[in-house]
C-alpha cells in the first residue's frame, strides 16, 4: 500500500473519529431526550441547530469523499478493514477529551485491533 494510499485511509478514519465525538459532544451539550410525533420537530430543531452535530455531520460527508479517493487505490478488501483504526482513535479520544472509561478490556481490546490492523495493511 502506497503511502498516499495509507494516507487517505487514514484521514477517513480520523475524519469518521472526529464526527463521532463532536456529535457525542452535542449530544452531551443537548441532554438526554426522546423522539415522539409531540417533541419531533422541537427536539429536530435543536439538533439541526446544535454547532458540534452540524460539524460531526460535516466530518461525514467530507469522509465520504476521502473514503472514495482512497477505494480508488485499493482494495475494499484491504481499505475496509482499517477503519477499525477508528475504534482505537474513538477510545483514546473518548478516555481524554470526554472523561469516558478506559477498562483494562478495552485496552486489550484496542491491543487486538492493532494487531490486527498491522496484519491487514502489510
Amino acid at each position: 500500500m502506497s503511502l498516499v494510499s495509507f494516507s487517505l485511509i487514514l484521514t477517513g478514519v480520523l475524519l469518521n473519529a472526529a464526527a463521532q465525538l463532536l456529535l457525542k459532544a452535542g449530544t452531551n451539550h443537548l441532554g438526554h431526550f426522546e423522539f415522539s410525533w409531540e417533541n419531533l420537530w422541537p427536539i429536530g430543531l435543536r439538533i439541526a441547530t446544535e454547532l458540534p452535530i452540524l460539524a460531526g455531520l460535516g466530518c461525514y460527508a467530507i469522509s465520504v469523499v476521502v473514503w472514495i479517493l482512497a477505494l480508488s487505490r485499493v482494495p475494499v478488501s484491504q481499505a475496509y478493514p482499517l477503519l477499525s483504526i477508528g475504534y482505537v482513535v474513538n477510545a483514546i479520544a473518548a478516555w481524554a477529551l470526554l472523561g469516558e472509561t478506559l477498562t483494562s478490556a478495552r485496552i486489550s481490546g484496542i491491543f487486538v485491533i492493532l494487531v490486527g490492523v498491522y496484519l491487514i495493511a502489510r
